[in-house]
């Protein structure tokens, strides 16, 4: 991803602040909202999934769905996924080694899967079956904090958002400690996300106790704890260390060692320190406030950095612009309900299965990704040839719109399972929708997505199936779906 051009961002001038205070206590402010972070009610309770419920939920685990920093080659890779009730999901892989007791990661899991907070990215299941190991969680669609800090692409993160971030990290740390969950494995800019609305919520997955390798940090040892380097462990004062990095991050854009920050600050030449594209964004007063915040939790000494308490006070009077939403500061559009819908998905939206048939009937075989060509080459034998047949009067029959013989053909093609099509399963769809057989329609509709996991006409498909079957909520996700893809796709193309 393209780096943001600060070229022509003015230096700050923050340099000429006094620095003076850096060994006093972090200042208790009084916080109005001194009632613990409200609870999330409207998520569900915590469950145990099945491997296959999370294949299919990931389309197989495909490439394509996977969100993790460093991809398929991560040692612990996460994929985002779709639940039956469309609920988005994010759905951690571990490795094979990762959890050799099981018990031991479904007590884990189960523990952090109690916790619900509108400051979290709330863990909501998990799967421990044979030498699976995997974790649900509920999906932030806006990236992470890494991304909008250090790899931005159109507007540097205001000032007002960052001491949002850093306020509301301080809630959710707040929140675990009163919940008896102090610890926090690898606090950094990657556990951050950005929910809907463009609010940063803490990934849940920091909260597991790691493994047996006893690992704890798996960034450079120049931002760990200086006691993890001595005995290897984490303790709550670590996470209040790590927390500081982090406001070094918001203060400067840069993801810049401890040690050097603290030179900096000492020898007062903050223009290093300072990212200059917040210039007039913010007083000297709060600059201070904030740099000597990152000192106390920067502290060699465990015992000398405040606590997520005593952090929550010192940054609640520090914010800005309170009144404008997270995602009008962060520059990120929402779809509403108003969003234009192509001909396939108007169509869904009114279960005009008619216009439906004949947009499929136009589209063929095209996005079958080189599927359909290549049935028209393994004629090897006399089965080959009889489930080409099946597929050829499978699609005469769609032609045609009789549903009950597409239906019938096009299910003795897929049976022979020779050949994987997501148009075969598309068309399958809509003729159980045409037979008012819209549970069987939802099924194959899935089914194409799991082929096939950015393919829009699968979205629409599910979409036009919930609406039959009455769930009308759920079919609105499923439409939202098909159209980002479908614009996805018409933008690459």
């Amino acid at each position: 991803m393209k780096r943001g051009n600060r070229m022509g961002c003015e230096s700050s001038k923050l340099a000429s602040c006094c620095w003076s205070g850096q060994n006093g206590p972090v200042r208790e402010a009084q916080n109005p909202d001194d009632e613990e972070r409200a609870e999330v009610s409207d998520l569900p309770t915590f469950r145990e999934f099945t491997v296959e419920q999370l294949r299919i939920s990931t389309s197989g685990f495909a490439v394509e769905n996977i969100v993790s920093e460093h991809g398929e080659k991560a040692p612990n890779v996460v994929y985002k996924g779709k639940l039956e009730n469309q609920r988005r999901v994010a759905v951690k892989r571990f490795n094979r080694s990762a959890w050799p007791d099981s018990r031991q990661f479904l007590e884990e899991a189960r523990s952090v899967g109690q916790l619900r907070n509108n400051r979290l990215a709330n863990l909501l299941g998990c799967c421990c079956e044979g030498d699976e190991r995997l974790l649900v969680a509920e999906f932030m669609p806006n990236e992470t904090l890494a991304k909008h800090l250090f790899h931005w692409e159109t507007q540097p993160m205001k000032w007002a958002m960052r001491l949002r971030v850093a306020l509301y990290l301080a809630q959710a740390l707040e929140y675990c400690t009163i919940k008896g969950r102090a610890l926090y494995h690898d606090l950094n800019a990657y556990r951050i996300l950005f929910d809907e609305e463009g609010d940063p919520r803490l990934s849940c997955f920091g909260l597991m106790k790691n493994s047996r390798d006893g690992k704890s940090y798996s960034t450079n040892l120049a931002f760990t704890p200086p006691e993890y380097l001595r005995t290897g462990r984490i303790t709550p004062e670590s996470v209040m260390y790590s927390f500081g990095t982090l406001l070094l991050d918001l203060l400067s854009g840069k993801h810049i060692p401890p040690s050097h920050a603290l030179d900096l600050i000492k020898d007062r030449n903050l223009q290093m320190l300072t990212d200059s594209c917040l210039e007039g964004q913010f007083s000297s007063d709060d600059g201070t406030e904030l740099v000597r915040i990152a000192s106390r939790c920067l502290q060699y000494e465990p015992r000398e950095r405040p606590n997520p308490k005593s952090l929550v006070a010192a940054l609640f009077p520090l914010q800005k612009e309170i009144e404008v939403p997270s995602h009008a500061l962060m520059g990120i559009s929402r779809d509403g309900g108003t969003m234009p819908l192509s001909p396939l998905g108007e169509a869904c939206l009114r279960m005009d299965l008619t216009a439906i048939h004949e947009i499929l009937e136009k589209l063929g075989y095209k996005d079958d990704e080189g599927a359909a060509t290549e049935l028209s080459f393994q004629m090897w034998t006399n089965q080959m040839q009889e489930t080409l047949n099946s597929k050829k009067k499978g699609d005469a029959a769609f032609r045609h719109k009789d549903a009950k013989a597409a239906i019938e053909c096009y299910t003795l093609f897929i049976d022979v399972g020779t050949m994987v099509s997501p148009t075969v399963y598309a068309r399958r769809s809509l003729s159980y929708l045409m037979n008012d057989m819209p549970q069987e329609a939802l099924n194959d509709a899935v089914q194409a997505q799991v082929i096939s996991p950015v393919w829009h006409v699968a979205s629409y498909l599910q979409a036009a199936s919930l609406f039959a079957l009455g769930r009308e909520n759920e079919a609105q996700i499923a439409l939202k779906e098909g159209s980002v893809l479908e614009e996805k796709k018409n933008t690459n193309s």
